[in-house]
């Protein structure tokens, strides 16, 4: 493939791609957008969901829960707060995703009785994986 451009995924426990690829579709938290070679330098954060990128060995799928995408014209980067090859996401890694963005809005709440911004970003970090799980087909915890 002529038009590629170099692809790097990190997440705190370990580097999980790093690869020449056409393209990358990003769960951006403004919007989903599709990263290719010579797109506009870009930095945005994710909400979670499902990064996809096509190269030439084919697709490959990556469940995030967020963290941000730094696109340049040569190359996008993405540093995932979590990351998960879609292959090894099981209802298991799924429950102890939400199980953990339910902790964090709980905290928001106790911690920010009089300050709606962080309890409503906590919230809506729980709904989108809530929504993300109904996405790939998981069923979330029942609290």
């Amino acid at each position: 493939m002529a038009d590629t451009m170099q692809f790097d995924l990190v997440s705190p426990e370990r580097s999980l791609a790093s690869l020449q690829v056409a393209s990358v579709q990003i769960p951006g938290a403004d919007g989903d957008l599709t990263a290719m070679k010579d797109h506009a330098p870009l930095i945005t954060t994710l909400r979670p969901g499902v990064l996809t990128v096509q190269g030439p060995e084919g697709e490959a799928n990556y469940v995030v829960t967020g963290g941000f995408a730094e696109i340049s014209g040569d190359g996008t980067t993405v540093l995932a707060e979590r990351a998960v090859p879609f292959g090894d996401m099981t209802e298991e890694v799924y429950h102890d995703m939400v199980r953990s963005a339910h902790e964090a809005h709980a905290k928001a709440r106790d911690t920010f009785q009089n300050e709606p911004g962080p309890v409503d970003d906590a919230a809506k970090l729980l709904a989108d994986m809530v929504a993300m799980g109904g996405h790939i087909g998981l069923t979330p915890p029942n609290f």
